[in-house]
């Protein structure tokens, strides 16, 4: 059984409208918690934490190794010193971006058609930066069912292009990692597929080079 394993964000699909980093949508998470527990908390505070969030961004820090939300936003919260449940206020941040999740239209077509074909399928994403992974999973619930194994950063630990989360996938099936054949869209998608020294497949919608695909159903003539 051939395993393929699909990176999710600007693959699989997309949160309409959000930019390369998510450092702008900071702000409106911070001030819907301050607006549903009517917080006052200094600009200066918010800056303070809208600062240490970055910090832990991926694409400014560059970090591989994965912290939870709780971990980060007992952090980044810590200089607002309130007795609020960190859960209702990471659940709160994260309502108030107003995240929408498309699916790309051929997506769910060429699941089923490699189900069918005999292909297992795992997914391997990165979240976004302090995610929890069951907000993640709920915004991704229609895709979930194709996949015989769902890793994140979260339960991986590591973000790419760190290959744990490849490995786990290898172990997980029983086969060498070097028979995966990972399809991602960005360049650290790449990198992990290079230190794991399994194929890649790189998908690129808007600006298509060589060697790559643009859309989802050229997979299926490259998997021939």
């Amino acid at each position: 059984m051939k395993t393929v394993v699909f990176d999710l964000g600007g693959t699989l699909m997309q949160y309409v409208g959000m930019p390369y980093s998510w450092v702008d949508f900071y702000y409106k998470g911070f001030e819907s918690i301050i607006q549903r527990y009517h917080l006052n908390i200094s600009q200066t505070v918010i800056e303070k934490s809208v600062q240490m969030l970055k910090e832990f961004n991926p694409r400014i820090s560059g970090r591989e190794i994965e912290y939870s939300a709780e971990y980060i936003f007992t952090k980044v919260l810590e200089p607002w010193h309130m007795d609020i449940s960190l859960q209702s206020c990471i659940k709160i941040f994260w309502s108030g971006l107003q995240l929408k999740a498309e699916i790309f239209p051929e997506t769910m077509y060429i699941l089923h058609t490699l189900k069918e074909r005999g292909y297992a399928i795992a997914a391997l994403t990165d979240l976004p930066s302090a995610m929890p992974d069951e907000i993640f999973k709920r915004d991704i619930s229609e895709l979930l069912g194709y996949f015989d194994y769902y890793i994140s950063s979260s339960v991986a630990g590591y973000r790419k292009p760190n290959c744990r989360g490849l490995q786990m996938i290898a172990k997980k099936f029983t086969i060498p990692i070097t028979e995966l054949i990972f399809i991602g869209d960005e360049e650290k998608d790449r990198k992990t597929a290079y230190r794991a020294n399994c194929q890649f497949i790189r998908i690129q919608r808007v600006e298509k080079q060589k060697g790559s695909i643009n859309n989802l159903y050229e997979l299926l003539e490259v998997l021939r």
